[in-house]
């Protein structure tokens, strides 16, 4: 199986070593080959979408699109209202599975805030109990931003370079238990590759 996954930029792209770690952990014997595309910010819209998961198609089993809710524009009202308008812009694809991160990919570093805490040097309390509810109005990314600006070790948040510091040696269950967006891609992969669900 040879899935490519559209992410917007390298910040995603940390994310899909600890994703392969939990995969290999599920997928003894039927392990997919995950191949990341970057977008240069975000994801293509309506026809460029439509075009770009051909492409893709025609060397991959499957596609995976994921996206931010939050992309510095109001295309999106949610997770679910993303995922609709991907699946409407593609069309009738049964190999291109749309998926988001409510509001941004930062939503799933979230569930390691001791970590975060560690690394900042700060003792800031988490943003919510609920890692996808933080909003539009003060994204996740915001949150790390501003952690990392405030503790003492006196640097800011890069996210290429923190998230995949936040990630190193992290159990991904964690994010997958905190987070329905993050659960529901993760499920789109174990069934592609006929596991059960978690």
């Amino acid at each position: 199986m040879n899935i490519a996954i559209m992410v917007e930029g390298n910040t995603e792209v940390a994310f899909i070593d600890p994703l392969r770690g939990y995969l290999r952990q599920h997928l003894a014997g039927a392990m997919p080959r995950l191949v990341s595309r970057t977008y240069d910010g975000r994801i293509p819209k309506a026809d460029r979408l439509r075009r770009q998961v051909r492409l893709l198609l025609n060397g991959h089993d499957r596609v995976i699109a994921l996206t931010d809710v939050h992309t510095g524009s109001r295309d999106f009202t949610d997770a679910a209202d993303a995922k609709m308008k991907m699946r409407t812009w593609v069309g009738k694809e049964p190999r291109f599975h749309p998926h988001a991160a409510q509001h941004d990919f930062e939503a799933w570093l979230l569930p390691y805030w001791l970590r975060i805490q560690e690394l900042a040097g700060s003792d800031r309390t988490a943003p919510s109990p609920n890692p996808e509810s933080v909003n539009h109005g003060r994204p996740p990314a915001r949150h790390l931003a501003e952690i990392y600006r405030t503790g003492s070790r006196g640097r800011s948040y890069v996210k290429t370079r923190d998230a995949a510091a936040i990630l190193r040696d992290a159990d991904l269950s964690v994010a997958i238990a905190a987070c329905t967006e993050l659960r529901a891609l993760v499920n789109t992969i174990l069934t592609i590759c006929g596991a059960a669900s978690v």
